[in-house]
């Protein structure tokens, strides 16, 4: 048997609610997923992300590998372990992140491009130009892997597939994704078709080297990654390929801009089998996130709440608010008000986040990054709720009407 399964629960159009068996828990889909890049979601403990409604944590290979090295996390008993959390949890495979100092280096493009920021915090290493005038281009992809030097201090490494799914091994995460290459949106076609075919060698490479490993078999499912940009018959190509191969679950890797979105989603979702989960990289914003689960994904994961936490921006019902606006200063009203009380947030309100925020003080920082993580998880709690009501359709439209107006 397996150590990752997937039950569908109920279906409302293609979106759809079911549960992933892993050997630390269900997950109750659609979920959304925590980023702790570092094995850490930033400014909140393992316990409050519980409490926040978390069922799974997602780290990232690239950094961990850096920084303690993945045999530091193995030591621990795992990621899980290791950072002191006992639900499930995920690794990527350290692609994008490698991207990032390729083809994307100097340009500080994300997966769906915004911004120096987004892009730190996505694990895109922003260098300084001292380093960039050492190493010029930090990562070169061939044929079998990536050679790249560190973000941290210019020393040499290379990702293969079967590096990867080592390091993945040692980290011991219930779920990880084979290594893919992660393109820039802004790639030409030529290009795009390239970098999947690799993704595609690169997959079967990733599997064999994890079927091989007897105990990770027995105690990690991998997912295999869609690529093709934002061109919808490679996006088809690229589904229809890897949904031949013997994954335990599939993602779905970005780099698209916002307009091609729904169309190479949907052109890749098709052809991924019901039986297994589905996986949205690096999808925060909540309504690509009610999109996603439109079309039938399952789980998204994105820095993007607590990243926006930090610089004093929350979510709120009527849309996305920054509290170092001047009005800000003297609203006495509840971070949430009208809506699902978050844990941890209770009683705060944005005058009160709004100063601490412009004091520079941590609190603020925290509380805005639990607000946000807690109103994301709700809002796809109340999806999945909803699909099971029969009533998606509305709750998306009810959401979008008052958010975006």
């Amino acid at each position: 048997m397996k150590p990752i399964s997937y039950t569908v629960e109920t279906k409302s159009g293609r979106a759809r609610t079911g549960v992933i068996h892993t050997p630390h828990g269900d997950v109750q889909t659609p979920a959304f997923v925590p980023v702790g890049t570092k094995a850490g979601v930033k400014g909140i403990l393992p316990s409050q992300l519980k409490d926040l409604g978390a069922q799974v944590v997602l780290a990232n290979t690239y950094h961990l590998y850096l920084q303690p090295g993945e045999q530091v996390v193995k030591g621990a008993g795992g990621l899980g372990k290791f950072m002191g959390y006992d639900g499930p949890t995920m690794t990527d495979s350290g692609g994008f992140q490698v991207f990032s100092l390729g083809s994307a280096f100097g340009r500080t493009i994300t997966k769906i491009a915004k911004g120096e920021e987004n892009a730190r915090d996505q694990g895109v290493a922003v260098v300084d130009e001292d380093m960039r005038s050492q190493h010029g281009q930090l990562a070169v992809i061939d044929e079998e892997g990536v050679t790249f030097t560190s973000h941290h201090d210019g020393s040499l490494h290379r990702f293969t597939p079967e590096r990867s799914i080592e390091i993945q091994h040692a980290l011991g995460a219930d779920m990880f994704f084979a290594f893919d290459e992660c393109t820039s949106p802004t790639e030409p076609y030529e290009y795009q078709k390239e970098a999947m075919e690799r993704t595609h060698k690169w997959a079967l490479r990733s599997l064999k080297a994890h079927r091989q490993n007897i105990e990770a078999n027995r105690s990690q499912g991998i997912f295999g990654i869609v690529q093709g940009g934002r061109f919808e018959d490679l996006r088809e190509e690229s589904a229809k390929e890897i949904a031949s191969m013997d994954f335990d679950g599939f993602g779905i890797g970005g780099s698209f801009s916002k307009e091609d979105m729904e169309g190479a989603l949907q052109a890749a979702v098709k052809h991924l089998p019901e039986e297994k989960p589905r996986h949205f990289l690096g999808i925060g914003e909540p309504g690509d996130l009610l999109l996603g689960i439109a079309e039938g994904m399952d789980t998204f994961d994105c820095v993007a709440a607590t990243r926006l936490g930090r610089h004093g921006s929350i979510y709120t019902k009527n849309g996305q608010i920054n509290l170092k606006n001047e009005k800000y200063r003297s609203d006495y009203s509840l971070l949430n008000e009208g809506g699902v009380a978050i844990p941890g947030t209770e009683g705060f309100t944005k005058a009160y986040v709004s100063h601490l925020i412009r004091s520079n003080e941590i609190l603020g920082q925290i509380i805005a990054s639990m607000h946000n993580l807690g109103f994301i998880i709700a809002l796809v709690d109340g999806a999945r709720e909803a699909i099971r009501n029969g009533t998606f359709e509305q709750y998306r439209e009810d959401f979008s009407r008052g958010y975006y107006g």
